[in-house]
């Protein structure tokens, strides 16, 4: 079994250290999540381990033939080359084996004469067979045509930053390395691609590092976690749920060894309060001891429960309406006719695929997009805060206090108590040593919750949140999401988070292209399972509550002796001439490789021939499956 092995990890940017002395193994087969605040160093850990930035200090082990692929955040593609090309522009062993089949058999057809053109084009086909390359273009527009990305034509530079991390996706799916390590791979992804994925990752022969604040993506694909936290990792095993329970166990059982120590130290601390006389040379080591207990107080660092209610102006009745309402691009219509009212402390959520005008929608809603045909009605006491997609420049060589005082340099709670912008950078897990810190300092995930925070600081009583989810850190989002829960004004939030829209939603808006515009209520989970995806259980949230687990577990029996089973009449029959089937089967799969292999530079011919293998494949797991049951009753019978 294959194992990537990390140990004494130690990374340093500037004077903070980003982790230290790290230790761990990822074995095949392991799914594990990397979570932590932004700036801890996830993605300074992921580009350690993937080798485009070694850490400082540590050494990472493997065997010879290891292959890790990495998905950035921010895919680095060539602009200028269209979307296939590109895919095999990828340093990846399969790609170069492609590359260098292309260029021998450019060669060949220069000069077909020539022996060292055709030993080099063999040479190059005996790698293709290798490496299994023939079907690569086949299985990369499978994938991208899941993640909806069908013009292979297009250049990468025409892209928007969600496609081009989705050709990243592709990219790094096709070379099925040893370990797989994912940067946010749910960004930008519609909702049916991410049931594909989980689907596709539950199947991953591989071991798989992802880093995403989809918490129902955890749940789902992940049997580890990994929490980065102060410079410290921390393990837990299961998935986020498993994780967030035991954290909890974690920290009290880390409180209560703090109050046993701070107990002692008040006790040892009398005892060396003594004059030394009354201390005889023989306890020498209780000194020493008390000495190593001083410095261990205080040491046990933990991310606090924080509570952030603030203040706002005051909200009439009327707040937000569109009234037979319509907008257009062009022949693109993103609603026709819609008619809604927001009311207050209204919790909406708008959803739906890439590119069916969600953020227009909510643009109108600010004001900021005129309507092709109805009205917008704006109450008079709104005072809307607009969390937009794109984070506002931010001067480089601001400090982060300067960015927020420059809006204001306190507030008020709901109860009138003031808060600085000190105070409320911590409450939004800032701690003070970071506050005079320059802008360019900070990661992205860090910027986008700067930003927020401004937005907050102007006491909005209608918030309007355009996927916000986006950047931000797990840790921040529960922050943002106790706030949301307390806020006395309306909330309207763009997002694909299904898990964010749960909890901060009461009922919502699902456009699906088209101008079609459909109203649900509840969970959007729930909706999502059974009316967008239905069948589809993996794009839901994967969860099973207690109440479920109960009803569906049965109660224990004591164990019975099996009846004796026997073979009715087909399935004699059957057993009779499956193995041939089986063998017929097989045979068709060989064949439809070797179609493969000989009309490699036809690609869509290529195509054709992987659906047809595709189908016989099913057919013969099938087969496989069927086989195995029968036997296991024929060796009952014996």
């Amino acid at each position: 079994m294959k194992q990537f092995r990390v140990e004494n990890l130690t990374s340093v940017y500037g004077e903070k250290v980003l982790f230290d002395d790290l230790s761990f193994l990822i074995t095949q087969g392991d799914r594990v999540g990397l979570v932590g605040v932004n700036g801890s160093g996830k993605t300074t850990l992921l580009n350690a381990l993937s080798g485009k930035q070694p850490a400082d200090h540590g050494t990472i082990s493997t065997q010879n033939d290891y292959r890790v692929g990495y998905l950035e955040q921010d895919p680095d593609l060539a602009g200028h080359m269209q979307v296939l090309d590109a895919i095999y522009a990828g340093d990846q062993p399969v790609f170069q084996t492609i590359r260098a089949y292309q260029e021998s058999l450019d060669f060949l057809a220069q000069d077909p004469e020539n022996p060292k053109a055709a030993s080099r084009f063999e040479k190059a086909q005996a790698a293709m067979d290798r490496d299994d390359a023939w079907t690569i273009e086949a299985q990369i527009k499978t994938i991208l045509t899941q993640l909806h990305l069908t013009n292979l034509n297009q250049e990468v530079a025409s892209l928007s930053g969600g496609q081009k991390k989705r050709v990243g996706l592709a990219q790094v799916l096709i070379q099925e390395p040893d370990l797989l390590i994912l940067d946010e791979p749910t960004n930008h992804l519609d909702f049916d691609s991410i049931a594909w994925l989980e689907q596709y990752l539950a199947k991953y022969k591989g071991a798989l590092l992802t880093v995403t604040h989809d918490r129902y993506f955890l749940d789902r694909v992940t049997n580890r976690i990994f929490e980065l936290s102060f410079g410290k990792l921390y393990e837990y095993q299961g998935n986020y749920q498993d994780y967030v329970e035991g954290k909890a166990i974690r920290q009290e059982n880390e409180a209560a060894a703090e109050h046993k120590r701070e107990k002692l130290y008040e006790k040892e601390l009398v005892w060396m309060k003594k004059s030394a006389r009354a201390r005889t040379t023989k306890q020498k080591g209780r000194e020493k001891a008390f000495a190593e207990l001083e410095d261990s107080l205080g040491n046990v660092r933990t991310d606090q429960d924080v509570e952030v209610s603030l203040g706002q102006q005051r909200l009439g009745k009327k707040v937000i309406a569109l009234d037979h309402a319509s907008l257009a691009f062009g022949n693109q219509v993103i609603f026709k006719d819609l008619s809604l009212r927001f009311g207050q402390r209204d919790r909406i959520g708008i959803t739906g695929p890439n590119g069916v005008g969600k953020s227009s929608l909510l643009n109108v809603l600010a004001g900021r997009l005129p309507l092709t045909d109805g009205v917008l009605e704006i109450g008079e006491t709104v005072r809307i805060g607009y969390y937009t997609q794109v984070t506002e420049e931010i001067p480089a060589d601001k400090r982060m206090i300067e960015y927020l005082t420059d809006v204001a340099s306190s507030v008020k709670d709901r109860d009138g108590n003031v808060i600085s912008a000190k105070d409320l950078l911590e409450q939004f897990l800032f701690p003070s040593f970071m506050h005079g810190t320059l802008v360019r300092k900070l990661s992205g995930g860090e910027k986008r919750r700067l930003y927020l925070l401004k937005i907050l600081l102007q006491e909005p009583n209608v918030l309007l949140l355009d996927e916000p989810t986006n950047d931000l850190d797990i840790g921040t989002l529960t922050v943002l999401e106790n706030f949301l829960a307390r806020f006395a004004g309306t909330v309207v939030t763009v997002s694909h988070d299904r898990y964010f829209l749960d909890k901060v939603a009461d009922y919502g808006y699902y456009l699906s292209g088209n101008g079609q515009v459909d109203r649900y209520n509840g969970e959007f989970s729930i909706y999502l399972d059974e009316v967008v995806l239905p069948g589809e259980k993996s794009a839901g949230t994967g969860r099973l509550d207690k109440k479920e687990k109960s009803a569906t577990e049965k109660p224990s029996v004591p164990a019975q002796k099996p009846k004796e089973r026997k073979l009715t009449y087909m399935e004699k029959r059957e057993w009779e001439t499956i193995e041939d089937e089986i063998a017929d089967l097989e045979a068709q799969v060989e064949d439809f490789n070797d179609q493969m292999a000989a009309n490699g530079a036809d690609y869509q011919k290529v195509a054709e021939i992987q659906s047809q293998l595709q189908e016989v494949s099913d057919a013969l797991d099938a087969k496989m499956e069927r086989w195995a049951e029968l036997s296991e009753i024929v060796e009952g019978q014996g």
